[in-house]
């Protein structure tokens, strides 16, 4: 029975490791894409939208735009990527500057360096979140090791 004490908050601090890695790498990314100093004209190829839905009869309901741009890069390869939560006022055929990356795995972004304040409290914002979601894995794990092991502390 004490394993599952110890069990279960070490896979939701695994997963919250995890997750903390995607947003440090995805923002890491982007920055790199900003920093290069490369950019190209993209057309928009296509514009979709998706729905998620918390369920539950009060449940909340959130879209997400999502745009495909295509690219050529200086080299001429021609470079095809899907990002999310663009302007919802681009369009399909509209064309719009990237920043992207060189070299044979390119990173590439539509939304423009002024956001990258935006984009950097929003990152900062969800490592916090996660990290007080870790420390109270830890807490939980240390605080039951605690009572489990103090003599003076009944078990059932």
């Amino acid at each position: 029975m004490d394993v599952f004490f110890y069990l279960i908050p070490t896979v939701m601090m695994a997963f919250i490791g995890f997750m903390a890695y995607r947003v440090l790498h995805r923002w890491l990314r982007v920055r790199r894409a900003w920093s290069s100093g490369l950019t190209a004209e993209a057309r928009c190829l296509r514009t979709f939208t998706t729905v998620s839905d918390s369920g539950g009869e009060h449940s909340r309901v959130s879209t997400t735009i999502h745009h495909v741009y295509e690219f050529t890069t200086r080299d001429g390869r021609s470079i095809r990527f899907e990002e999310e939560d663009g302007p919802m006022t681009t369009v399909e055929g509209d064309f719009v500057t990237v920043h992207y990356t060189d070299g044979p795995n390119v990173v590439a972004t539509a939304h423009a360096p002024g956001e990258r304040v935006k984009h950097a409290a929003a990152g900062l914002g969800i490592l916090a979140f996660l990290g007080v979601g870790f420390a109270f894995c830890v807490f939980f794990m240390v605080t039951y090791h605690q009572f489990s092991t103090d003599p003076s502390f009944p078990t059932p």
